[in-house]
């Protein structure tokens, strides 16, 4: 098996743009409409504000995730756009997406990190689950939407 390489990289650069696409495109699918309507702007995700990673397995972009700064403490994280391209789940990519997101929130001096999931997300659910994030109170665009789920964890 190939090893999953992950870089930093601009929420703007056109792989990055490539990936976020697909996800969005593959939330259509499950909810309907352009996937997500969350506002998102790619300063966000500038260190020490926030950061987006890509995997790369054989030189090729299959998954990404970042963080963004969330709330007004400075001390929490809310993850945005995780995506792993269907070709390649079940390899290990979104789980070390995952865990280098928080390990670059964590070194930004975020001590929690959140995100909003939808109840059409059974494999990132129960991804989110066994990584040990719980069930929080809804928050964010979607916080009335019918099938919100939102999670957080400890840093």
């Amino acid at each position: 098996m190939s090893e999953i390489e992950i870089r930093e990289r601009r929420f703007d650069a056109p792989e990055s743009q490539a990936l976020i696409r697909a996800a969005l495109t593959d939330l259509g699918a499950r909810y309907g409409g352009s996937g997500d309507d969350t506002p998102v702007d790619a300063a966000e995700f500038t260190p020490p504000d926030g950061a987006f990673l890509v995997a790369y397995l054989d030189g090729r972009p299959v998954g990404c995730g970042g963080w963004r700064s969330h709330g007004a403490d400075g001390d929490t994280a809310e993850l945005k756009r995780m995506y792993t391209d269907p070709a390649v789940r079940g390899r290990g990519v979104a789980r070390a997406v995952l865990g280098a997101v928080e390990r670059s929130a964590r070194d930004h001096g975020r001590k929690r990190i959140v995100l909003e999931c939808g109840d059409k997300q059974p494999e990132a659910i129960a991804m989110y689950t066994s990584s040990g994030y719980d069930r929080i109170p809804n928050f964010g665009f979607y916080k009335d939407a019918p099938g919100c789920l939102s999670y957080g964890r400890t840093l």
